[in-house]
């Protein structure tokens, strides 16, 4: 079959791999629909931890598809994180740092594919009404639904999002779930301005002018935003750390100021079985429909071209989530 798979750091290719087969507990399904993030590029690039990539590898970890053989059935996504279900992590529901590491899409092959073998009790089946669109934003939801419902956000918080990237525009959209008193968006580029009031951004700014907010969310993963982040939060403030920056990636850090400030600083690994779960709820209820944010699509053959609208950020158009679709959606 064909997958786009990265050989190695800089090496990346439409190749031919084995058909996979399903082993015990597991199933076959057929990818639909594959979102590409910055983290793809990073793995393109080789600049993610080796602890947590292994070449090659077929890139895809956030996407959706329907069980082979099934091909009127329900629409279904699956968990990325492949939880041994045996260790301390996993026994406190922390399936996000599970003692041993495994993941669709970067330890093991990931669904930019035409198949995919997954553990069968890792899939949640989607309701009718649900879009394939909406069902591909799964994956980043859970990602920032975690981070959020840790940071314990409060009634009438004044939040910041730092970042106009799709993770951003996604905190924006699930941040509006907590009744903020407004969200503010930190970013770079004008033109996403219209995603932003989309999402739920009540002010799309490009400097803060030393304004201060209860809950920062970083979301942009540069050392830049990280700082800009730290420096905007009032006392007493919270700082989610959402984005993920390239490894070695250092900022300056001033320890007076965060006892003095009483702030919180929070680091948020991915998410756990319970936040992907949460969120597949808001969809089957149809409190979620996130699908507005995908803004450019294109078939598995043009895969360069994706890679290439992912990585050139265009400053005059609005640009949100890439996909690449690998059947009828």
């Amino acid at each position: 079959m064909k997958a786009l798979v990265v050989r190695g750091p800089g090496d990346v290719a439409l190749d031919d791999l084995a058909t996979p087969v399903a082993r015990e507990g597991e199933v076959l399904v057929r990818p639909l629909v594959s979102g590409l993030c910055g983290t793809d590029l990073e793995i393109v690039a080789g600049t993610i931890d080796e602890a947590y990539v292994h070449y090659p590898v077929a890139l895809g970890h956030e996407w959706v598809g329907r069980r082979e053989g099934d091909e009127d059935g329900p629409l279904v996504v699956v968990e990325g994180i492949i939880p041994c279900g045996h260790c301390d992590e996993c026994a406190r529901g922390a399936t996000n740092r599970c003692r041993t590491y495994d993941e669709i899409g970067f330890t093991r092959h990931g669904a930019l594919a035409q198949s995919i073998a997954v553990p069968a009790h890792l899939v949640h089946e989607l309701d009718p009404e649900v879009d394939a669109l909406d069902a591909a934003l799964v994956e980043p939801m859970a990602v920032v639904w975690r981070a959020l419902s840790r940071a314990r956000v409060s009634a009438g918080s004044r939040c910041l999002v730092i970042g106009d990237g799709t993770v951003a525009l996604l905190g924006a959209l699930l941040l509006r779930r907590f009744d903020p008193t407004s969200v503010t968006m930190l970013g770079l580029r004008p033109a996403q301005g219209e995603l932003a009031a989309r999402a739920g951004v009540d002010d799309f700014v490009t400097d803060l002018a030393g304004r201060r907010f209860d809950v920062v969310i970083e979301a942009a993963g540069q050392a830049p935003a990280i700082a800009a982040a730290l420096g905007a939060a009032d006392r007493g403030g919270t700082v989610v750390l959402l984005g993920l920056p390239a490894h070695g990636t250092a900022v300056d850090l001033f320890p007076d100021d965060v006892v003095n400030n009483d702030l919180v600083i929070q680091g948020s690994f991915s998410y756990t079985r319970q936040s992907w779960a949460e969120v597949v709820a808001l969809l089957n209820d149809g409190s979620l429909r996130p699908s507005f944010l995908v803004t450019h699509r294109f078939d598995l053959e043009n895969w360069r071209e994706a890679l290439d609208t992912l990585a050139q950020v265009p400053s005059d158009q609005p640009r949100g989530k890439v996909v690449i679709t690998l059947g009828d959606i």
